[in-house]
């Protein structure tokens, strides 16, 4: 009886470590999946809506574009999701903890956009600090610091003071000290502002090359970039906040669209020959050379070709051919929810 009291405890206790476990492990994976919820949240200055009933969820994965015009609310947002302000009401969590929370430490990190680097040290000096404040030891420190600048691709300018580097690179070791601690989720704030093409590219490789790895979210004006890097942009307007998926409703829709920039061409003209091609729908003209083609692709799938001969057939050119809408027009002319 004894031994049979025995293997019914180890068991009841066995089959109650399971059960936590499995309790565990699906908080853990649904956690992993949700890293972001905020829920109905007002942020007032002064008695003025910042943001207002703002509600969204951000998914591990892949860079998550912020948009929205100058006094929007970006700003307050990032702020409050970094835990340096709290909201007026709603609630926030990031990993299932409040923001500013010690359990969260180093799973999340920021650049603001007008980061900058202390002039009397040298970078690898600096992102060592950094790199201490987040409990790294000497040594480990010093490995980190080579390994974000390794990461931006700045290795040999770890003894260099930030007056010997360009305004890209500077950028670039502010990035690398967003990456110390290989954090889970990197708020970014302009990160490509002011950069040359060559810069915004390196910069953009970057953060493709740890997506896999690190959810981004990128607040940025540059909507040409944005484009590039994100499928789900956070659009905010005056406090209110819109979700927006790219490309889906297109991809899944016979329904497709095509922009077109021209060089300088008669419109009118333009547009009545481009309808009389089987399987146009609308053409618009937003602004000057530009026009946006909708179509059938099950009536005509090669519609690209048709147009480019009639392109051709007019003796006209054009500048740039790309399938969809611009990331400008989806946003702010064809969203109508804001």
């Amino acid at each position: 009886m004894a031994t049979f009291a025995i293997s019914l405890y180890t068991f009841t206790t066995n089959l109650r470590f399971i059960n936590h476990w499995l309790l565990d492990y699906v908080e853990a994976k649904f956690m992993n999946n949700t890293i972001v919820k905020c829920q109905l949240i007002d942020h007032y200055y002064s008695g003025k809506a910042a943001l207002n009933n703002v509600s969204f969820d951000i998914i591990a994965g892949e860079p998550i574009g912020l948009v929205g015009p100058n006094g929007a609310g970006k700003s307050t947002l990032l702020n409050i999701l970094c835990g340096f302000l709290r909201p007026s009401s709603g609630i926030v969590t990031l990993f299932g903890k409040k923001p500013g929370s010690s359990e969260i430490n180093g799973k999340i990190s920021a650049l603001p956009q007008d980061a900058r680097l202390d002039p009397t040290f040298s970078i690898g000096e600096q992102l060592e600090f950094f790199a201490r404040l987040q409990g790294f030891s000497r040594k480990e420190a010093n490995n980190e610091a080579l390994r974000v600048l390794d990461n931006v691709a700045l290795k040999d300018s770890f003894y260099e003071k930030p007056v010997a580097l360009s305004h890209g690179m500077a950028k670039r070791v502010s990035i690398a000290q967003a990456l110390i601690g290989t954090p889970q989720l990197i708020l970014l704030d302009e990160p490509t502002a002011g950069l040359d093409p060559v810069n915004t590219r390196n910069i953009r490789s970057i953060i493709t090359e740890l997506s896999p790895d690190t959810t981004f979210v990128i607040s940025s004006h540059d909507l040409n970039e944005l484009g590039r890097l994100c499928q789900n942009i956070l659009l905010l307007d005056n406090g209110i906040m819109d979700s927006i998926q790219l490309n889906t409703t297109e991809n899944d829709n016979f329904i497709q669209f095509l922009t077109i920039q021209m060089n300088p061409c008669p419109a009118t003209d333009f547009i009545g020959k481009i309808k009389q091609l089987e399987g146009i729908l609308h053409v618009s003209n937003p602004q000057k050379n530009e026009f946006i083609v909708e179509y059938n692709s099950k009536i005509e799938p090669k519609i690209d070709l048709k147009i480019i001969n009639c392109i051709a057939d007019n003796q006209w050119q054009y500048r740039q051919f790309s399938r969809g809408k611009t990331l400008e027009e989806k946003l702010f002319f064809e969203n109508k929810s804001i």
